[in-house]
């Protein structure tokens, strides 16, 4: 699986896309294939707050329970409704349509602190 060089990633394995002021958040490839056939996504709702590090839903496989990690601090825009009907699309196109959810960021500096498609590909080889 090759990484989209223009998303940002997390040593928790999740991924922001900026777009203007915006991020589209989800997990990683490598995420989805260490967890096994996922069967369940929890998300927060719109208007929600995020902030950077901290906790904002979770993803549950046949295997277990994963906290999902924000990249970055906002507020929840928009949430990824395939994801209530068919999460199994996490383990299809992590890096597309299963998409997790759009947040209006609100502090663009904290993308500095995010790894690279290369540096991220390193540190799950490494891993």
């Amino acid at each position: 699986m090759s990484y989209p060089e223009n998303f940002k990633y997390t040593k928790e394995h999740e991924w922001v896309k900026v777009e203007g002021d915006s991020g589209i958040i989800g997990i990683t490839d490598h995420a989805q294939e260490e967890l096994g056939d996922i069967v369940f996504v929890d998300l927060p709702k719109s208007g929600a707050k995020v902030r950077k590090g901290e906790t904002f839903g979770s993803v549950e496989s046949v295997k277990a329970v994963s906290d999902i990690y924000s990249p970055v601090s906002g507020e929840v825009t928009a949430v990824n409704e395939l994801l209530s009907t068919s999460p199994e699309k996490l383990n299809e196109d992590p890096h597309g349509a299963a998409w997790l959810i759009k947040v209006k960021l609100s502090d663009s500096g904290e993308l500095n602190g995010l790894l690279s498609a290369a540096d991220y590909q390193s540190y799950i080889g490494a891993e």
